[in-house]
């Protein structure tokens, strides 16, 4: 393989267009560094991000003769297959391939690595520590897998001595199918569960369980650990590994409600928080475990934490009326459908609680991985399950049977969706004939194949 120096000067991003690779050409270019990149179609935010900052390819497509010998790396993106035209002219001429978590470490091999991991609650839980970073006015880098309040992008890569990094387990790129939690080596690490994903990718539980085990297996020997004690599978990884690494558990702290508001009881007082959940506390705890790692008291942590209003689609409030509350949330594993449903419902339990939920991603579109979601929609009232032959037909999957869906979940309740409109005129229709206030949580990784969520109510008069 390649001497893959850290010391770059020059360097192609292969599609370029992607959610992390747009913002890390552009932060490479902050940096100093000379960037360039190609892709066969890219659309909005990152069309504008990229021109706006001067490296919007000319042309869409892939151009091998971009590939010369002056480059000094080329950062190979997640959906760039292995006989990309440009891949294969850098294989030509040995220049360095790197997939972009490979590209990160390298650039922060000298920084204190931070990595939560997990199979949820990752993105809240990094938004989370950096709120709380930026409001004690630290020096940090860091990647995130959403949009987050007060951050231009998602991706920050300069010479700050810390880098909080969301870490997921899907491939790294086309050459290297490792996870990307793989490569980052972290100083202090979250783990906030373990709940099987990714089927395309790890067929089996213990599969998928074992790329945990490896991630421990790669922290830095002095590194400390901070785990979510109440997930059984977390503990049992601890347990059967006994690793050598300082470990830190946490688990929901206490909590009362008032008025609709958390509260959360402190040696300093009771805290006002703008988010709810048990799961969003857990990542509270695990954040704030984060926080002291990096030097920060409690009693600065709980401070800043009271202006956390979340990360973009994690139980983000679209719509807030006397009649209709709309949240829109990430969702898409059983486990995190399960305690999203349990959290709003918690959280407003005068409402009539309407959920929608899209099957979009690959496992939640395998038949053999249908059956993980048994009882996940339990807690709602009125509860829909929308998928798209569009997206089976994307992801080369067979047809599934409306049946199947339904019996799957194990509600005879639940509504089976395949065109988008039919379900905008159920849940309008939900809406409008519930005798009490109605929450609706619509919850998809993908967009409802285009669904508009102009969702409203004309019965306040019928709502007391």
């Amino acid at each position: 393989m390649y001497d893959k120096t850290p010391i770059l000067m020059h360097i192609h991003f292969i599609a370029v267009g992607g959610a992390i690779m747009h913002q890390l050409a552009i932060t490479s270019k902050q940096k100093g560094y000379v960037a360039s990149g190609s892709d066969d179609e890219i659309a909005d935010p990152a069309k504008t991000n990229l021109e706006n900052a001067g490296l919007l390819p000319d042309k869409p497509g892939w151009h091998p003769e971009k590939i010369t010998k002056d480059l000094d790396a080329v950062i190979l993106g997640m959906h760039a297959r292995e006989d990309n035209p440009e891949l294969l002219r850098a294989q030509e001429l040995q220049i360095p391939i790197y997939s972009f978590p490979e590209y990160i470490y390298n650039h922060s091999r000298n920084k204190k690595r931070v990595v939560i991991a997990g199979s949820h609650g990752k993105t809240t839980t990094t938004s989370m520590v950096m709120h709380v970073l930026r409001e004690q006015g630290m020096d940090f880098d860091y990647l995130v897998g959403a949009k987050i309040d007060g951050f231009d992008y998602s991706v920050r890569l300069t010479d700050a001595p810390v880098i909080i990094l969301e870490g997921d387990e899907y491939p790294a790129s086309a050459l290297e199918k490792k996870p990307k939690i793989h490569f980052y080596h972290p100083d202090v690490a979250v783990l906030t569960g373990i709940a099987w994903d990714h089927i395309n990718v790890f067929p089996t539980y213990d599969i998928y369980f074992d790329q945990f085990r490896i991630f421990l297996e790669k922290m830095e020997k002095t590194g400390t650990l901070i785990y979510n004690a109440e997930d059984r599978e977390v503990v049992r990884l601890i347990e059967e590994e006994n690793p050598s690494l300082k470990l830190l558990p946490y688990a929901t702290p206490h909590y009362h409600q008032r008025q609709g508001q958390v509260l959360l009881p402190t040696d300093h007082g009771d805290i006002a928080l703008n988010i709810f959940g048990m799961h969003n506390l857990q990542n509270l705890e695990a954040a704030r475990k984060v926080c002291n790692s990096l030097g920060v008291s409690n009693v600065d942590f709980y401070r800043a934490i009271r202006s956390f209003h979340g990360a973009a689609r994690r139980l983000e409030k679209i719509k807030d009326s006397e009649s209709l509350v709309v949240f829109r949330d990430f969702a898409h594993a059983p486990s995190k459908l399960k305690a999203t449903l349990e959290a709003v419902r918690e959280q407003y339990p005068g409402h009539v609680l309407v959920a929608a939920f899209e099957l979009h991603t690959f496992s939640s579109l395998s038949m053999a991985f249908l059956k993980q979601y048994a009882n996940s929609m339990d807690a709602c009232d009125c509860g829909a399950v929308f998928y798209s032959q569009h997206a089976l037909m994307l992801k080369k999957l067979p047809a599934i049977p409306p049946a199947l869906v339904k019996s799957s979940f194990e509600n005879n309740n639940l509504q089976v969706f395949e065109e988008s409109a039919a379900l905008h005129h159920w849940i309008s229709g939900q809406i409008e004939e519930a005798e009490k206030p109605v929450c609706l949580l619509l919850m998809s990784s993908g967009t409802f194949e285009g669904m508009p969520l102009d969702f409203d109510s004309q019965r306040q008069n019928h709502v007391s």
